[in-house]
């Protein structure tokens, strides 16, 4: 048994150790388009990741990336493929060089299958790895060109935390116009996470640039689902809400 899959076989035992029917049951509730999970929390996979971290310590950040990679491609649930993210989440900031973002593109399109998987590699894993390299963040804006809906929704949900975001002792600011840019890649996309992920892409840009958030659904009102912008006005006063959603009658 060569020594990945020694370490696959650790994870999923750790996985069936803290897995119940009754969690696997909640989960679902959550993807109403179906989930394959054993049935293991949030909290189950950070204490399972710390534990291996632990247990493993001696591990260099390539050859935790190789187990991650590993883990992704013999995956059989959604909870493995959660630590598989999770395992490089310390590592991410202070290891690797530039080429992991093609990497993670690479997941976004082969190995997340739903929403849940999305958001947690681009708000945990890609972000830490772009605070450190915020020169990459422009560079995910072609994932909205991507054949795979999933990783159309990751070029949304990878923003999100970077509108303005303190980088040490600066602070960043994501170009607004790219904002507004993959929003009109994506306003019509026909899968309705990708549109969920437009409406909130919108919110987060609205908590700096609302007045530009309100124009833009005027203009585009006609071609975004009501549901998008119900994500988008979210955090907007509730007279301006209230104006934006009579635009959808």
């Amino acid at each position: 048994m060569d020594k990945y899959r020694a370490y696959e076989h650790r994870i999923r035992a750790d996985l069936k150790r803290v897995s119940t029917a009754e969690k696997a049951e909640s989960s679902r509730r959550y993807f109403p388009h179906g989930i394959h999970c054993i049935g293991a929390t949030a909290k189950d996979i950070k204490s399972i990741v710390a534990d291996f971290h632990s247990d493993y310590s001696g591990l260099s950040a390539n050859e935790m990336l190789c187990i991650t990679e590993h883990l992704l491609k013999h995956s059989q649930y959604h909870e493995e493929k959660l630590v598989a993210f999770a395992l490089i989440n310390k590592f991410v900031k202070n290891n690797y060089d530039d080429d992991l973002l093609s990497r993670f593109e690479y997941w976004l399109e082969h190995y997340a299958d739903n929403w849940s998987l999305v958001d947690d590699l681009c708000i945990k894993t890609i972000y830490q790895f772009l605070m450190a390299r915020p020169h990459l963040i422009e560079k995910t804006q072609p994932w909205a060109y991507s054949k795979k809906s999933w990783c159309r929704r990751g070029s949304n949900v990878v923003w999100v935390k970077f509108i303005k975001r303190k980088i040490g002792k600066s602070t960043y600011c994501l170009n607004k116009a790219l904002v507004f840019k993959n929003c009109d890649v994506l306003i019509e996309d026909e899968d309705e996470f990708v549109q969920k992920s437009v409406g909130w892409l919108l919110k987060a840009t609205s908590l700096q640039h609302e007045q530009d958030v309100i124009k833009y659904i005027n203009n585009n009102f006609t071609r975004m689902p009501r549901s998008t912008i119900r994500y988008a006005i979210e955090k907007m006063h509730a007279k301006t809400r209230k104006q934006l959603l009579a635009l959808t009658k």
